[in-house]
């Protein structure tokens, strides 16, 4: 029997300090009328941004948990990955998505790697490698610019050009995914305003949606235009129009957290925006490239 709403796995850490990961998934998703089934990779005292921090690794549990959603005879209709912490959680990840793999299930792939030109701390090579081929079972990938050089094996750009990254979007989409949404690309024509650019395989259109770049740094950002992108995608929206509403939201999330006198490790206030995903669209701002 179909879900009555769209039921999504969310394969995520979940941290006690700071907003990131299924901190943000659940409360966006669920705001989007979409079930979230966590699979929870690691419990963290906090984000990574915090000094110190705790960490509980989940990845023996992950596949127990795999089991028992099995016998449950739990069905999906999405399966969303985020960080993962090793490349034997990868490996329960793609089993994951050929245990429910069906016509209409959802795949959507952030292959959380790397920043600012560099790998995070705990990303080995083999993971890295592993990562390349989770992607191929995607439907959706959100790679940002240090990501795509990462799968690629580029030499990082900070400031590719738009031929660039939609070379980049083409050669990742010929890997398996059909829709690649590349994040954090400079606006070569006006410094003020950074961006996304997508690729639909289907129709073979680039999409890009830009912004007012505001000069700050919050961790769990990514997390945040994902999670919109997916839940508007199960909304039934195109993805033109789910990546336009992820950057508005992310957007509108950083301008109610920017100038506060707040710690910037805690991430954004989003439950300040939260109720601008149940709006109307009434307009878009994304154009074809």
């Amino acid at each position: 029997m179909k879900n009555p709403i769209p039921r999504l796995a969310a394969i995520h850490d979940l941290s006690g300090l700071g907003k990131v990961s299924l901190m943000v998934v659940i409360p966006i998703l669920s705001t989007m009328g979409v079930q979230v089934t966590p699979l929870v990779t690691a419990v963290l005292s906090s984000n990574t941004e915090y000094a110190d921090f705790k960490m509980l690794d989940l990845t023996e549990q992950m596949t127990m948990f795999f089991e028992h959603w099995k016998n449950e005879g739990i069905k999906l209709d999405a399966i969303y990955s985020g960080f993962l912490g090793s490349d034997k959680q990868i490996d329960i990840v793609k089993e994951l998505i050929d245990f429910y793999k069906h016509e209409e299930l959802l795949v959507v792939v952030d292959p959380v790697l790397g920043d600012d030109g560099k790998p995070y701390a705990p990303m080995s090579l083999k993971l890295i490698e592993e990562m390349k081929k989770l992607i191929c079972k995607a439907n959706l990938i959100t790679p940002n610019t240090t990501e795509v050089c990462l799968l690629l094996d580029e030499p990082y750009n900070s400031q590719p050009n738009i031929e660039q990254v939609k070379e980049w979007a083409l050669r990742l989409s010929e890997q398996g995914p059909e829709n690649v949404v590349i994040t954090g690309v400079h606006n070569e024509q006006n410094p003020h305003l950074t961006g996304v650019i997508a690729y639909t395989r289907s129709n073979s259109k680039f999409w890009r949606v830009s912004c007012t770049y505001i000069p700050a740094s919050y961790p769990g950002t990514g997390d945040i235009f994902t999670s919109v992108v997916t839940g508007s995608l199960l909304q039934g929206d195109s993805l033109p129009i789910a990546i336009d509403r992820a950057v508005q939201f992310t957007s509108q999330a950083i301008r109610s957290t920017f100038g506060r006198d707040r710690n910037i490790k805690e991430g954004v206030l989003i439950e300040k925006v939260l109720d601008g995903l149940k709006s109307p669209i009434f307009g878009s701002n994304y154009e074809i490239i």
